[in-house]
């Protein structure tokens, strides 16, 4: 398997197209046609990661962080970056990172924790904007079956807990080829009038090349009709963050003495106790002082994220338990949740579960 082969399944798995614009997503360092001999999967690319690559014969390292996150104007080894570069550019080692892209997935980060905590009815917190596409286009009546079928086949028509859905509309197209066209309909200089079914399915925004190919490798007309348009609708499986909740309401202390627990945590930064139990639970993997107002919103109990600042807990404001269990202890299930996406996506290929500890917060 190539390097490019990899990252197309990757890709299926979180799509590079719903990373947040401030993130450096994607293959860092490597060649696209170089050879897997193994995949490393890390939540942080580290030398000691890159050594532990080398030393386990894996010359791919799938990190949840990138690396290089700002600009780099040289490469000479000066700080821990540049380090890590160069020990993977000397061994042909491949970096690729996943970072928000997995964040905002419905089976990412967040639906690990909910996961590792036992939440039930779980659903995106903030949802991504503009990540459903529409597409309208005409096709004669006898082709239209053809063509629905062919789109659905791509990932066309899929609305939450529904596949193949589509809305049809009988209709009539008109057309009149000029002397360099080649029609599969009517003849040149002479209007044509067709019956069409006007067809409307909708589509994930990654899909929109593959939607495109399938559409007009599967219509017969030379010239094919068709919009693509952008919807405001509401995505039910792209977003930040998670609500979901316990199978039984918890007091504040049980939840927290649970969520230590449960997350492998010794200490838990929280903002005023409410008095009230713990039944709905907002999480969010990493820094997540923004989502604060959604999780009130939302109707959250506590909200469990990390990288808290002071005056953050005052926005708790007597409606919200914050619970702060630190940046890598919120993230660090995820390397185990990648390699059993990536498992069952290839499970015949060699991916190893990284066992070096990257977490750079120590406590006393």
């Amino acid at each position: 398997m190539l390097v490019k082969d990899l990252i197309n399944h990757i890709q299926d798995i979180a799509p590079l197209n719903y990373a947040e614009d401030f993130d450096n997503v994607g293959l860092l360092v490597g060649d696209n046609n170089s050879k897997v001999t193994g995949v490393l999967v890390t939540l942080d690319t580290l030398e000691e990661v890159v050594d532990e690559a080398i030393a386990k014969n894996c010359n791919f390292i799938l990190s949840f962080h990138p690396i290089i996150f700002k600009g780099l104007k040289s490469i000479t080894g000066k700080n821990y970056v540049e380090r890590t570069v160069l020990k993977a550019i000397k061994n042909n080692i491949a970096i690729y990172a996943i970072h928000t892209a997995l964040d905002n997935h419905i089976s990412g980060v967040n639906a690990m924790i909910c996961n590792q905590l036992n939440l039930k009815n779980q659903r995106i917190l903030i949802p991504q904007q503009q990540t459903i596409k529409k597409l309208v286009t005409y096709v004669p009546k006898k082709e239209a079956k053809t063509l629905r079928e062919a789109l659905f086949n791509v990932g066309a028509g899929d609305i939450g807990n529904y596949s193949n859905c589509s809305f049809n509309m009988d209709g009539t197209g008109t057309f009149k080829a000029n002397d360099n066209a080649n029609p599969t309909l009517g003849k040149k200089g002479e209007t044509h009038v067709e019956e069409e079914i006007q067809l409307s399915v909708i589509f994930a925004k990654h899909l929109e090349s593959k939607i495109l190919k399938t559409l007009f490798e599967t219509h017969s007309y030379e010239e094919v009709a068709y919009e693509v348009t952008t919807l405001e609708n509401t995505n039910q499986t792209i977003g930040m963050g998670m609500i979901a909740e316990l199978e039984q309401p918890q007091p504040e202390t049980e939840f927290l003495n649970y969520l230590k627990e449960k997350m492998k945590v010794s200490h838990i930064r929280h903002s005023q106790f409410l008095n009230k139990p713990i039944k709905k639970v907002a999480v969010l993997g990493g820094s997540g002082s923004f989502a604060i107002n959604a999780a009130k919103a939302a109707g959250a109990d506590v909200f469990v994220t990390s990288d808290l600042k002071y005056h953050d807990f005052f926005t708790a404001e007597n409606t919200i338990l914050l619970a702060d269990i630190g940046h890598y202890e919120s993230e660090q299930f995820t390397k185990n949740g990648l390699v059993a996406l990536l498992t069952k996506k290839i499970p015949n290929f060699a991916i190893v579960l990284s066992n070096t500890n990257t977490n750079p917060v120590k406590y006393f």
